[in-house]
């Protein structure tokens, strides 16, 4: 009862971490044979059976029908998936692991993957690359479907001051930044792009290369002792501005 719960975000990481503790007690002479642990440990699987050459797939399948939105419920509805709006209401068989829920189409072929949510309250795992690929190609449906409504605000209010023509490209060009840095670095820049009351593609991805590029710091310069302080000179613009009225400008 005195031991400290451990602490962490994802299992897997957790697990690897602790082997790897393993790993390096190994290295200690064994408390009564004459050989350190992982010298013993090699011994044994020198005499050990081959494992087979297939892979045990441990992972439950289950067919699930997905709603109009394409997604889908496990945990008796508590846990909500994403899967795409192509999939909406049909059956789709899911791969389920004990780290990942992974649907795949008739193919077998993997749709999305996400993470498994535990627990016995609602939780939602939400993919947007699907849903913004297949918006984009009818931005006329978009606000006469349940996705509009899922969107972030900040969205749908860049979206509201694009026409209609622009409005396909713009959700082509979110879901490429999507796709590069995730769904929450192309929210952040729509928010950018909102502020500087820019509602075309160039200005989203010039935004998002400024803010999720590699900046690269540069140490601060010191200068020599023999360099003057020079006063700051502040530019009155008001001269280019009679100029430019004189001329008609």
């Amino acid at each position: 009862m005195l031991v400290p719960v451990p602490r962490f975000e994802r299992l897997a990481a957790f697990n690897k971490e602790q082997l790897s503790i393993c790993d390096r007690d190994a290295e200690r002479d064994h408390y009564r044979k004459n050989a350190t642990i992982a010298e013993l440990f090699k011994a044994d699987q020198a005499a050990l059976l081959d494992l087979p050459s297939v892979p045990l797939d441990v992972s439950t399948y289950i067919t699930v029908r997905t709603n109009g939105y394409g997604r889908l419920y496990l945990q008796n509805g508590l846990h909500e998936y994403s899967v795409s709006p192509k999939f909406a209401k049909c059956k789709v068989l899911v791969k389920v692991t004990a780290m990942e829920v992974i649907p795949l189409d008739e193919n077998h072929r993997e749709i999305v993957r996400h993470e498994r949510c535990y627990g016995d309250h609602r939780q939602q795992r939400m993919q947007w690359l699907p849903y913004l690929t297949q918006l984009s190609r009818s931005p006329g449906a978009l606000k006469y479907s349940g996705i509009y409504a899922m969107l972030p605000e900040s969205v749908q209010q860049f979206l509201e001051r694009c026409n209609k023509g622009e409005k396909g490209k713009v959700l082509q060009a979110i879901a490429t930044l999507t796709e590069k840095n995730g769904f929450e670095s192309a929210v952040e820049t729509v928010n950018d792009a909102l502020a500087y009351d820019a509602t075309d593609t160039d200005s989203l991805l010039n935004l998002h290369r400024r803010i999720h590029g590699n900046v690269v710091e540069l140490t601060p310069i010191r200068l020599a002792g023999n360099i003057p302080d020079l006063k700051r000179i502040n530019p009155n613009l008001t001269a280019y501005d009679d100029k430019l009225g004189k001329a008609g400008g």
